[in-house]
């Protein structure tokens, strides 16, 4: 069976389930409450003010790429135990719950796709299983990802929602944030473009190590973007921060993003870019 022949459930805790198990939902951006379905429609904008609710990788598979399919590598890979770690439930126990709930094996997928007819190394976070957090096999797959890039003659564009760094991995998590741009760092040398696209949120050490790096990086409007969450900064320094830190239309006043686009118009953008990048 094929990864596109397999249903993979993705909820968002803002679906009102009481009346018609989730037939409405309310906007967190305007307060509007809405068909289920406008905003599916839609592809999760509120079709009232434009706000940004999470959209799904299937979602975004259906958005960006031709014929929403592509060729999944690496899918198999899942994440061992090496720390024994547990905070009231083990952490296979929680990569068993993530993984009945996402109905996929990690917190990224990767493979080959194209958009507008641009052949493309793929990548998307799902910030669904474990707050798209990076741990040894999310690290692995990104670095497969430039690699086979690398060999295949590619553009990368990968789609960062993450937590950042795992926890339950500790240094081995961390680790991941070198190996990753050291692979980066091979697709650069061969010329071929990383186009890095950052949704909400896009923080820790994926902030902190490829999701910044591209050769072009784009963010979607009000995306949270940074190390730090701003109330652990103000906490830190005793000051506080200025109006809008950290959001996407911030880092692209400070030179930190290149583009603020809205996710309807994600896919011509990213396909110019690419076409201007060959």
């Amino acid at each position: 069976m094929s990864w596109n022949e397999r249903i993979r459930p993705e909820t968002d805790a803002s679906e009102k389930r009481s009346a018609g198990k989730g037939v409405f939902r309310k906007c967190d951006g305007c307060g509007e409450t809405l068909t289920a379905e406008s905003f599916a429609r839609n592809f999760e904008v509120c079709p009232q003010c434009g706000q940004h609710h999470r959209l799904s990788a299937d979602g975004w598979r259906r958005l960006l790429l031709d014929g929403a399919t592509f060729t999944e590598w690496d899918r198999h890979l899942e994440p061992a135990d090496p720390l024994q770690f547990t905070d009231g439930r083990s952490y296979p126990e929680r990569i068993a719950a993530a993984q009945r709930n996402t109905s996929a094996q990690e917190a990224i997928e990767i493979g080959r796709a194209s958009m507008d007819g641009v052949a493309i190394a793929y990548g998307a976070f799902l910030f669904s299983f474990m707050g798209g957090s990076m741990g040894s096999v999310v690290g692995e797959k990104i670095a497969r990802l430039f690699e086979r890039a690398t060999t295949e003659r590619l553009p990368v564009v990968l789609l960062q929602a993450s937590g950042g760094a795992r926890m339950q991995e500790g240094i081995l998590s961390l680790m991941q944030m070198a190996k990753t741009v050291a692979a980066l760092g091979r697709l650069r040398d061969a010329r071929l473009a990383f186009v890095s696209v950052c949704l909400h949120p896009t923080t820790g050490g994926v902030a902190a190590s490829f999701a910044l790096l591209g050769d072009v990086n784009i963010a979607e409007p009000k995306a949270l973007v940074g190390f730090a969450g701003p109330r652990v900064i103000e906490t830190t320094i005793r000051q506080k921060l200025p109006e809008g830190f950290q959001r996407a239309e911030f880092l692209l006043e400070h030179g930190m993003i290149d583009r603020v686009v809205s996710r309807l118009q994600m896919k011509n953008e990213i396909a110019t870019v690419l076409r201007h990048l060959r």
